[in-house]
């Protein structure tokens, strides 16, 4: 396996760290964090960079809270010039952790995502009998820092940088030796990166191609019900084995009782709205429009927060929920 070197001279590059900056400091201008940095914009970046180079960035001054849309999770923010450092890390390694993903990883990649991973999904939903749904316990709090240490090295052999990743893995755990913050650029590498090993034994040792995974929600299909038995067993062996993951769920089920993924039910001839999807969506629909009719929002605020959410659910069968919704409203969405 090729492995990358003379990296860190890129991610300290000027233009770099300006870019990173203002990836960082995108919907954020407000905040005084914000904007105490950019009132000594050159220095702070330049400060920055002779701290990549030599190794001493600060890192681990993260402030917490908790969200709980569409389930609790507590979310771990990094400092202002730490998600710059992330965005600078990123910019420059993102194509070496992309060259190990497979076509079907859907989290956090361009031109992927939530859609193009649903799309895919009824594609091979209306392509199989069967299917295995599964899901890792924890994930984020599972994952193990020496075993992603290792594996990064595999791709990675700029002493720097690896002494920069190694830094971020070490200021954060849930338990000694494990987890990565929810919330962090890099964590949404990290994470991706550390399941792409089982995607390709799911794919290349297992032989099974009709494979999909948005983070750590992993689906197989199948016509041969036994085939997917047998990657059951298999798959849970090389997740504990090589990865130190346990698997929290999974469903092996016939196509016709459809598969709930990424926030939605999806049958061998239809897609609807999953029932926490569904109640989600009328909860939301109802806030917004109270919002807009004790003019706590605008016009134009309420058509920025309610048009993402119709967006989801137009990629499934609810016209008749829509109507139903947004009757009493007098608004008109189709």
């Amino acid at each position: 396996m090729k492995r990358t070197g003379n990296l860190i001279h890129k991610i300290a590059d000027f233009e770099n760290l300006q870019l990173a900056f203002y990836k960082a400091h995108k919907a954020k201008i407000e905040k005084p964090e914000v904007i105490a940095y950019c009132q000594h914009l050159d220095t702070n970046l330049h400060i920055l960079q002779s701290q990549i180079l030599s190794g001493e960035v600060e890192v681990g001054n993260y402030h917490y809270f908790t969200i709980y849309d569409p389930k609790e999770r507590q979310i771990c923010a990094a400092s202002f010039p730490e998600r710059i450092l992330h965005h600078a890390l990123m910019n420059v390694c993102h194509p070496v952790f992309e060259q190990q993903q497979i076509f079907d990883s859907y989290a956090t990649r361009k031109d992927k995502g939530t859609y193009a991973g649903l799309h895919r999904a009824e594609y091979f939903q209306s392509s199989f009998k069967w299917f295995l749904k599964l899901d890792i316990r924890k994930y984020f709090d599972s994952i193990d820092h020496e075993i992603l240490f290792k594996l990064i090295q595999r791709k990675i052999k700029d002493r720097y940088v690896l002494q920069i990743f190694r830094k971020i893995l070490l200021s954060y755990e849930t338990t000694a030796g494990k987890g990565l913050p929810i919330g962090s650029l890099t964590s949404q590498y990290f994470a991706n990166y550390y399941l792409s090993f089982a995607d390709r034994y799911i794919q290349q040792e297992l032989k099974i191609q009709a494979y999909a995974r948005y983070m750590d929600d992993m689906v197989l299909w199948s016509n041969d019900k036994s085939i997917l038995v047998n990657a059951k067993e298999k798959i849970t062996e090389f997740l504990m084995d090589e990865l130190s993951l346990r698997l929290k769920t999974n469903t092996l089920n016939s196509n016709i009782h459809g598969l709930s993924f990424l926030g939605y039910r999806v049958f061998n001839d239809k897609t609807t709205l999953n029932r926490r999807s569904k109640n989600r969506f009328i909860e939301k629909a109802k806030q917004y429009e109270n919002k807009l009719n004790t003019n706590k929002w605008t016009q134009e605020e309420y058509q920025r927060h309610i048009l993402p959410l119709l967006a989801f659910t137009s990629h499934a069968e609810t016209k008749g929920l829509r109507e139903k919704v947004f009757r009493s409203s007098g608004e008109q969405f189709n």
